[in-house]
């Protein structure tokens, strides 16, 4: 009986409601009043204006004569806004005073408690009615010898099972609306108030408010559950670690070692990335580093190169550092370009399965680099170079400046330019693209070309980083592990879905895991284990989002 009183009918929630309403609502035809000849006029003339812009029915002089007396009436309009302003500001803020000393206490905590008891009661109904359809099923099945009439009285009690579950849920979310409507109908009347233009933490308010509404558990683990148990699995490793080894694995030096290594390979995380939001990957990546590294190596060599190429020995010793090591990003940058529109242009041109053109473009680079230089490592670069282009300032690597800059030029790239729109159209529907106008093409090319940029970049950093010793065997298996970082980032091989920051949180959980099982001396073999588990869970959760839209 206690519950019953404090629910609420719809109408007792009116008439709660219905004085706030009135209160604000003189305040706001106050303000309204005022912005009639002030802020509605500014907006409507600036909307005349940007039509007789666009008209293309009126000569150049009736449209400057009509723009230059639209902009006469808009300079009165907004000496008449500027005017009203503090006293429209005055009451805003008086509105906002008055919501914020009776909303809460004089009608949205009654009608939160109201959804409160309303709830336990539903819940409290359902699990009664259960009981009820339980009780009667058992009677029935006492009376019944017939198989066919069992079967068939089980089969309705599990209609009526679900019956009543789908109304218990339906009830339960009426009940959650209605909670939720009654938080941001404050926010309503804000928004008329202030026309829109709510305060930060207005903004924050109501987006903490429709997460906890939209929020539902199973959809949460669903999308984040891989990402707790590596994370789980991280904080087992930390504290691992000082047992086993006797040192401890979360500190700062550590931590900045995992960005160090990261950074060269979240050049190349982002450029598969590209390739995979338009449902294709790269497998050459790995030898396109290996082919960086080398081409860096010969170039940024201390001296006369002890190794040759074709059977070329080459010295760049009268170049000075920054000239060796500018001419080396743009040979890799070339080279690693060069190659990553060979594999783009059959994708493009002809249809044909990234896999298999990428796969040929790694066969052909090793073969190429391993002959060329019949597969020796060239050494050491020069040290003054790291020196200059990723110095260590303190303990802080510098190299991670570059990763950051990569981060976001990408992340400009694909969502601030028509490319990166059209990215990810032809991505999600590329036959959809091509009608709406779309060079498929161009827009693949353009993918794979900004893949080699990438690569060269990654491969002459991770030179600088390793002072050089390059060798065509270097990047082995690092295809892998930028496909895996996408992957595990939330960049789906459906295409056209993946955020940059889903790419840079793969390569730092990744980059994280190796370096924690290193320290903790786990073999590198089982290693590889642990990243084919990660791969697999990450794939099947993304297959398992695609069956379901589908």
């Amino acid at each position: 009986m206690a519950e019953n009183s404090v629910i609420l009918s719809v109408e007792e929630e009116a008439k709660l409601l219905q004085p706030i309403d009135e209160y604000v609502g003189k305040i706001q035809d106050q303000i309204d009043a005022l912005r009639v000849d002030g802020t509605d006029q500014v907006n409507n003339i600036s909307n005349c204006i940007a039509i007789a812009k666009e008209n293309k029915n009126l000569s150049k002089e009736e449209q400057a004569k009509l723009i230059a007396e639209y902009k006469q009436e808009l300079e009165k309009a907004k000496s008449v806004e500027n005017a009203n302003k503090q006293e429209v500001t005055r009451l805003i803020a008086e509105a906002e005073s008055y919501l914020a000393k009776h909303y809460n206490s004089e009608y949205y905590d009654i009608v939160a408690k109201s959804c409160e008891a309303e709830k336990k009661a539903e819940n409290s109904n359902y699990d009664k009615l259960k009981q009820e359809l339980q009780t009667e099923h058992k009677q029935r099945l006492n009376s019944l010898k017939d198989a066919e009439d069992i079967k068939a009285e089980k089969y309705n009690y599990k209609n009526k099972l679900f019956d009543a579950q789908m109304a218990h849920e339906s009830r339960i979310q009426e009940i959650k609306d209605r909670r939720h409507d009654a938080f941001m109908h404050k926010f309503h009347l804000i928004d008329l108030l202030r026309m829109s233009k709510f305060t930060f933490a207005q903004k924050r308010i109501q987006s903490w408010e429709n997460y906890k509404y939209s929020f539902n558990v199973a959809q949460f683990l669903y999308k984040n559950g891989l990402y707790i148990v590596i994370i789980m699995i991280f904080i087992a490793l930390c504290i691992i670690t000082p047992m086993v080894k006797n040192a401890q694995l979360l500190t700062v030096t550590n931590i900045l070692n995992i960005l160090q290594q990261a950074s060269p390979r979240m050049f190349l995380a982002l450029g598969v990335a590209g390739l995979i939001l338009l449902t294709g990957t790269d497998l050459s990546v790995g030898r396109m580093v290996g082919m960086g590294m080398v081409t860096a190596t010969i170039i940024m060599h201390n001296g006369i190169n002890t190794g040759s190429v074709f059977g070329h020995v080459f010295d760049f010793s009268a170049m000075a550092p920054v000239q060796k090591a500018l001419l080396a990003l743009a040979t890799c940058i070339f080279l690693t370009t060069m190659f990553a529109m060979i594999a783009g242009f059959f994708m493009a041109r002809f249809k044909m399965h990234p896999f298999i053109s990428t796969m040929a473009n790694m066969l052909i680079i090793f073969g190429l680099v391993t002959y060329a230089t019949k597969g020796v490592s060239f050494g050491a670069i020069d040290a003054a170079i790291p020196n200059i282009f990723i110095p260590q300032i303190g303990k802080f690597p510098t190299i991670i400046l570059w990763a950051a800059a990569a981060v976001f030029v990408v992340w400009f790239i694909w969502n601030k330019t028509t490319f990166g729109k059209n990215l990810y159209a032809v991505g999600g529907n590329p036959e959809a693209a091509a009608v709406s106008g779309i060079s498929v093409f161009k827009v693949t090319m353009g993918a794979f070309i900004l893949a080699g940029i990438l690569y060269g970049c990654g491969s002459w950093l991770e030179c600088n980083r390793m002072i050089g010793s390059g060798s065509a065997a270097y990047g082995q298996g690092w295809d892998m592990d930028a496909i895996a970082a996408c992957v595990v980032g939330g960049v789906s091989f459906t295409g056209g879905i993946g955020k940059i920051s889903g790419v840079v949180t793969g390569v730092l959980i990744f980059t994280s895991l190796t370096y924690s099982l290193t320290i903790l001396g786990i073999d590198t073999n089982l290693q590889f284990i642990f990243e084919g588990i990660i791969i697999l869970a990450a794939v099947t959760l993304d297959c398992l989002k695609y069956v379901q839209k589908k």
